[in-house]
């Protein structure tokens, strides 16, 4: 009797930590499933179409294309064969499988400042996904850019590894913005301008860059071009819908908004707009001088838009909230790069479907409709009209934009 009470309460103790170390993976697991959707896996390791996270995206550069590699559990064509300190390597150091350099269009210049445990748990969590056998030959760049020890070279100019350093003089959430931003949100990689190599432009953090045919505005409280006009609540909105008072979420965006923004927690989204609201980073405020309304160019460009815009965007530029982008006041119409304005009147753009904000409104492409010259000059007019104030678009400017989009893939 004795002998089977003591069995029973081992047995239970057993269960028990079985049970703890149970719930412990699962959340640990669940853990690193949330950073994956911080870190916006997804957006460049799932092809449209494809299997999550099988690779096969086009990445555009400016020095080629890359492939996004499989980065599933198998075997074979993935990581599955990888050991964990490879991982870590790739996330950390951009050191793939067997010490193979990796191209910063996988963004380890921000993962590296991911915690050590929070990148154990990503481990973990791709661990569980399903694999999917699918061969992707990633680098696509032309010799002898494809000569992957040149990154030896551009790491030394351009890569400071090291774990995210909290501010002790600023709050938690402020801290745990930043943490986002800078890491596993690697918002850098897309809105801070680059250099000839490629590399990040620390002297203007965040303040817009050019890729893949569209131009990812400036993010810092600069008023004119930035976000300084914003409010905390126009940030998390944007973040957690896609859309606020001022603008919609298209292009890559999009990508960004639909994968990660919209599925983070209330906490963490609200973090990210203190600190950008109060990151340190502002514009150079300097306002351009509008273009008189005399001008050519404006005086056709209202014509224009009198005939093709205003029924949605209003006479006013005031737009329609959540449906059709405010002009009036705009900071990305007001932006030193006009890419991403050429490009939507071009080829028009969709918007982002969320699930609080699952519309989606759509631009229609007016590339058949008004040749460069007419499209130049209705750029102009909205980029000074209703106090904005921004440099003029010559025709020539959307010849370069309409060419390069004919030859994108």
């Amino acid at each position: 009797m004795r002998r089977s009470l003591i069995t029973a309460v081992f047995v239970c103790v057993l269960s028990a930590s079985a049970a703890a170390q149970s719930n412990q993976s699962f959340d640990r697991i669940e853990r690193g499933r949330y950073l994956a959707v911080l870190s916006d896996c997804a957006a460049c390791h799932t092809a449209p179409g494809g299997k999550p996270f099988a690779g096969g995206l086009v990445l555009q550069t400016p020095f080629g294309n890359l492939i996004s590699p499989n980065i599933t559990p198998d075997r074979e064509t993935g990581i599955g064969s990888w050991t964990d300190a490879e991982f870590v390597a790739a996330l950390h150091d951009g050191r793939g499988h067997d010490g193979k350099r990796l191209y910063p269009a996988m963004p380890y210049p921000a993962y590296t400042k991911l915690s050590d445990d929070d990148v154990s748990a990503m481990r973990a969590y791709f661990k569980t996904v399903a694999p999917v056998s699918n061969k992707v030959v990633s680098n696509q760049l032309p010799f002898p850019l494809n000569i992957r020890l040149a990154m030896v070279f551009w790491n030394w100019l351009n890569f400071t590894p090291g774990r995210y350093e909290p501010n002790s003089g600023k709050s938690a959430e402020w801290n745990r913005g930043a943490y986002i931003v800078e890491g596993p949100g690697h918002c850098g990689a897309c809105h801070t301008p680059k250099t000839i190599l490629g590399g990040d432009n620390t002297a203007t953090p965040l303040a817009g860059a050019t890729l893949q045919g569209w131009f990812a505005p400036n993010i810092t409280t600069d008023a004119h071009k930035g976000i300084g006009g914003w409010s905390q609540d126009d940030l998390v909105q944007y973040l957690k819908t896609g859309t606020n008072t001022w603008t919609l979420a298209s292009g890559p965006m999009a990508e960004a908004v639909s994968h990660s923004t919209s599925h983070m927690s209330d906490g963490d989204v609200a973090a990210i707009a203190t600190y950008l609201r109060d990151s340190g980073v502002g514009g150079s405020e300097s306002r351009p001088t509008p273009v008189v309304a005399s001008d050519p160019a404006m005086t056709a460009g209202a014509a224009i838009y009198k005939d093709n815009c205003s029924a949605c965007h209003k006479d006013s530029g005031e737009g329609e909230v959540h449906l059709f982008p405010r002009l009036a006041g705009s900071a990305l119409v007001q932006s030193d790069d006009p890419t991403t304005l050429a490009r939507v009147v071009l080829h028009g753009t969709r918007a982002v479907s969320t699930a609080r904000m699952p519309t989606a409104p759509a631009m229609p492409a007016f590339d058949w409709r008004l040749n460069d010259q007419q499209v130049g000059a209705v750029l102009t007019y909205i980029r000074n009209s209703w106090g904005n104030a921004a440099s003029s678009v010559p025709a020539e400017t959307i010849a370069s934009q309409r060419i390069s989009l004919a030859r994108a893939p």
